[in-house]
């Protein structure tokens, strides 16, 4: 099994993270270091390399730890082109570290779980409209970890993290809606396009499994959270709270079936 590959993207991933926490518990200048991007740039160019390699073999490979790195690299891309043009690099200390975790157990817990249905465009886009969905909302919800963060720093309350400077959270917030609008958006074309996809396949709308229903709860608790905030000027506190139940319920839906099926039940 050769490791190294996948060393070398958490490597970089862990030098930048590392940095950055070093610099939070110094009295260090508190300047984003110009090489954090470009290191950023290409632990996600040797990432996607590697993905390359594991998800197209013998057909279209999801198992558990591909799936979790393919999402955490599309939530660090997402970061990372964020970051060309907002101060988000506090978020750093939260995209970082699992991304460089999940790239590891991809090497070390390689799995094959070929997806049905591979060679049908339609379901291909579904997979990765879903997986955008997935990614954008995971960056939502370590965005609203940050703000909480952020908002007790600001009230001088108690924190277990000291991070070194934070943006100013009314564009932290307007940042997060607008994250949290385009993976609704994503995540609304995931159910129609699945609803779809089982009416061609199985001549049934919508399967009321586990995974669905927890998607449709989570899809709703967006839903509100948006409408909430158009329409009655949702921020904060509620805002963060939302974000990461509706965050949670979506892990309960795919991270969760996915490891059932996957490592307890073995299918």
């Amino acid at each position: 099994m050769d490791l190294l590959p996948n060393l070398i993207v958490a490597g970089f991933y862990a030098a930048v993270a590392f940095d950055f926490w070093r610099s939070g518990k110094t009295d260090l200048p508190r300047n984003h270091a110009p090489w954090h991007q470009v290191a950023i740039g290409i632990g996600l160019l040797l990432h996607g390399i590697l993905l390359s390699k594991s998800l197209f073999v013998g057909g279209l490979n999801l198992g558990l730890t591909n799936a979790l790195s393919a999402i955490f690299w599309l939530t660090v891309l997402i970061y990372w082109i964020a970051a060309l043009k907002h101060e988000l690099h506090s978020l750093q200390a939260f995209v970082l570290p699992p991304a460089a975790v999940f790239v590891l157990l991809q090497g070390l817990f390689p799995e094959t779980h070929l997806v049905a249905y591979a060679d049908r465009p339609a379901f291909v886009w579904h997979l990765v409209i879903s997986m955008l969905a997935y990614s954008l909302l995971t960056f939502a919800a370590l965005h609203a970890l940050l703000m909480a963060i952020a908002e007790r720093s600001l009230h001088r309350k108690p924190t277990l993290l000291r991070l070194p400077g934070f943006p100013p959270l009314l564009p932290m917030e307007k940042l997060l809606f607008r994250i949290i609008t385009l993976g609704f958006a994503l995540l609304t074309l995931t159910l129609i396009s699945g609803i779809v996809f089982s009416e061609e396949l199985f001549h049934q709308a919508l399967r009321f499994n586990h995974k669905n229903v927890f998607a449709l709860i989570s899809w709703a608790i967006f839903g509100a959270l948006l409408i909430g905030r158009y329409q009655h000027g949702w921020r904060g506190k509620k805002a963060i709270r939302w974000t990461l139940s509706g965050f949670a319920l979506l892990l309960l839906a795919y991270v969760g079936s996915k490891f059932v099926l996957e490592i307890i039940l073995g299918r």
